[in-house]
């Protein structure tokens, strides 16, 4: 892992609280999130459906709809820019530019009335001077970079041509194209195949290495955590509960939450695994509008005090040097909490 210097950070996040006004109610989507992400590192924000990743990532990239949703409080700074500052006009100097998104679903994503190529184009001649000509050869090189088959044929054809695979390297190609510091990667692999999924974080991987461009990388799945991740976020209920080295947070996880999620992976060994019942996580995600007091995993966590866990919110505390979590039961080493 790189070392952490400063001047290495691309994305810092403090106190992001992001909202959505519902006749229902006020539903606090991401609540007093904090992170950042170094040059050349890759940070995963795991967690389970429900809990604010997604929203976590559109807020950054400023793309949380308005209304019902808006950006209350917080900062978000790319490269020393505050990006909460900057009018929709600024904002779009940046996006695609120095940091892009790839979407869960491309399907959704591509527009299916214009050609792979033209889609990639598009982007190069709104942030880079380039010729329609220039244009269209950097996408052909873009789709050959990630390593789709016969890139020239495949950039005059249209999404719906391309099988689930492909469309997710085109997407690659097209948030690549103008060399981004930061890529956002919302569950980019989940409708892939094993073997398309393994290529694909191989691919993020070589291209980072190549570019030292800061990754940000959303997921459920614990697996691709442990291949891909220098730094983890748990995320629960708009709240990171835990954060820290990838290596931290699997060998000596603390916040109840991040336990029940490891315990939850499936395992493959010999007898002792056989017909062992798979480790779930007992209850339902509280409904944002009915969010529960104090700790907000209390109703679910097998380790919670009456009258301490179901009233007082845990402040997030250094368990250890980079190593955070928010859990009243939990404090820095050698500390009961």
């Amino acid at each position: 892992m790189n070392e952490a210097r400063k001047d290495d950070t691309i994305l810092d996040v403090k106190n992001l609280q992001t909202v959505f006004f519902t006749n229902s109610g006020l539903f606090r989507a991401v609540d007093d999130v904090s992170f950042n992400v170094r040059r050349g590192e890759t940070l995963a924000i795991v967690g389970e459906s429900g809990c604010g990743k997604s929203v976590t990532a559109l807020s950054v990239m400023r793309l949380v709809p308005d209304p019902p949703g808006r950006v209350v409080g917080g900062s978000v700074t790319l490269e020393g820019t505050d990006l909460l500052s900057l009018d929709e006009a600024e904002m779009r100097k940046i996006r695609g530019n120095r940091m892009s998104m790839i979407f869960q679903e491309p399907m959704t994503s591509l527009n299916p009335v214009m050609r792979i190529g033209d889609q990639i184009t598009e982007v190069l001649r709104l942030h880079q001077e380039m010729t329609s000509r220039e244009a269209w050869a950097k996408a052909v090189e873009m789709l050959r970079l990630v390593r789709i088959p016969e890139p020239d044929r495949r950039a005059q054809e249209y999404p719906h041509q391309l099988s689930g695979g492909m469309r997710q390297r085109a997407m690659i190609a097209m948030a690549l194209a103008c060399r981004p510091a930061l890529l956002i990667a919302d569950e980019p692999t989940t409708a892939l195949d094993v073997t398309t999924q393994a290529n694909i974080l191989e691919l993020i991987r070589e291209l980072q290495d190549e570019t030292g461009m800061a990754v940000m990388f959303i997921t459920h799945d614990l697996g691709v955590v442990a291949e891909i991740a220098d730094e983890v976020a748990v995320m629960y209920l708009g709240r990171v509960v835990e954060r820290g080295s990838a290596e931290r947070i699997f060998i000596d996880p603390q916040h109840p939450y991040t336990l029940a999620l490891l315990r939850s992976i499936p395992k493959l060994g010999g007898r002792r695994e056989r017909g062992r019942r798979l480790d779930a996580i007992a209850g339902m995600v509280p409904h944002p509008l009915n969010r529960p007091p104090g700790c907000p995993f209390h109703t679910r966590c097998p380790e919670a005090v009456d009258g301490l866990c179901n009233r007082v919110d845990p402040e997030m505390r250094e368990l250890s040097p980079g190593h955070f979590g928010a859990c009243h039961l939990r404090g820095p080493a050698g500390q009961a909490g």
